[in-house]
């Protein structure tokens, strides 16, 4: 199996959507629609009693992999991941961000675009949209590095981790674009790339499959948000 077999049978899993975004179907149904999970979280945020939250974590499936309000210890806050979102999902669910009316939003991003052959200009264009659109109601946003893929992620597909390294260069990338635009913009950003990977990829010892986090790993991700929290009088 070659590697873009692979990508393709590993879309069908968890952390990559159902189509690729770069290739649109005929049918132009955008990638994010295609993601069964896109849908069925949203029908939940309709039926979820949580009017309001100081606080939103609004990404994929890394973002859903942990009870927030319970790991950081705040009752104001609620998690809004969605498994195998992409970018322009995020762009398009962002209503029920504005519901809730939060004083912050975190945003973790960008891997799974990435994955699906997504340029990192145009991830990057999704997400200045996502923030200009929260700055424009009055919500800060905090931005928090995308993360790498793990040397042994996808290996049951094939996928390498010369492969893999290949994608983390494109997150480098985006991220260099990402702190850029924070400085300028004066917007908080969390760096999470030192303290959770090594050689280039993340570390094995934080995740359970060469990418989603462990509790290892989501404690480290807790406690550079909670210090940013607590920066801002939450």
């Amino acid at each position: 199996m070659n590697f873009q077999s692979a990508v393709n049978k590993l879309i069908l899993f968890i952390v990559l959507p159902t189509a690729l975004a770069i290739a649109q179907p005929e049918d132009d149904v955008p990638s994010y629609k295609k993601n069964k999970n896109y849908d069925l979280q949203l029908e939940m945020y309709d039926v979820y009693k949580t009017k309001q939250a100081d606080i939103v974590m609004l990404g994929n499936s890394l973002t859903h992999g942990a009870n927030w309000n319970e790991l950081v210890g705040r009752s104001n806050i609620v998690e809004r991941g969605i498994v195998s979102d992409v970018t322009e999902g995020m762009l398009n669910r962002l209503d029920y961000i504005f519901k809730l009316k939060p004083k912050m939003v975190f945003i973790l991003a960008g891997l799974n675009d990435i994955y699906q052959w997504v340029p990192v200009e145009q991830i990057y264009a999704n997400y200045v949209r996502i923030l200009t659109q929260l700055q424009a109601r009055g919500i800060k946003p905090v931005i928090q590095s995308t993360l790498y893929a793990g040397k042994r992620w996808g290996a049951e597909w094939n996928i390498t981790p010369a492969d893999n390294n290949g994608r983390n260069k494109e997150v480098d990338k985006l991220n260099k674009l990402l702190k850029t635009y924070a400085k300028r913009l004066n917007i908080e950003y969390i760096d999470l790339i030192p303290k959770m990977s090594r050689l280039h990829f993340m570390k094995d010892e934080l995740t359970h499959d060469g990418l989603h986090l462990n509790a290892k790993g989501f404690k480290i991700w807790a406690h550079e948000v909670e210090k940013v929290l607590s920066k801002n009088g939450f």
